[in-house]
């Protein structure tokens, strides 16, 4: 009896497709990161977008706030790239360098700037949206480095 059930099982596995295992390449984050990566961005965006949606303040303001957010985020992404071009070789200007360190750090600035003079928003919404900037940038400078990361692996092999 136990040898009919081992048969039927055995015809079961047989019935169901191989699992494909995609090979990673040396170098290549793994899909978990890049889905963590992108699900951080996804989620620091989303949330800031969602505050300033809600948010009580002028329309002024709130464009500001969502200015500060683009420009952070292409600042860090510009910024990853220059470090990652000048450990790989790849030429980089002393003013462009210099440039995207200066634009991070005036967005960071501008954001911190905007926060600490924001009568209308509670300590709570200024740690809120501040928190959501930070893992902004973060997300996106992992999220670029994540892309380039895999193309650079693929290339190779």
């Amino acid at each position: 009896m136990s040898n009919e059930h081992d048969a039927v099982l055995d015809t079961e596995k047989q019935k169901e497709p191989p699992k494909v295992k995609v090979e990673r390449k040396e170098g290549e984050p793994t899909a978990a990161f890049k889905g963590a990566s992108w699900g951080a961005l996804l989620v620091g965006v989303t949330a800031y977008l969602i505050g300033l949606f809600n948010a009580t303040m002028e329309l002024n303001e709130k464009g500001y706030y969502f200015a500060v957010l683009v420009f952070g985020l292409y600042s860090a992404v510009s910024l990853q790239k220059a470090v990652r071009d000048k450990e790989d070789g790849i030429p980089v200007t002393n003013i462009y360098y210099g440039i995207s360190w200066l634009a991070l750090i005036i967005s960071i600035s501008l954001m911190g700037i905007g926060l600490y003079n924001a009568g209308s928003i509670i300590l709570s919404e200024k740690g809120f949206y501040a928190m959501a900037f930070v893992l902004s940038l973060f997300a996106a400078i992992t999220v670029q480095k994540n892309i380039r990361d895999t193309e650079k692996a693929r290339e190779r092999g």
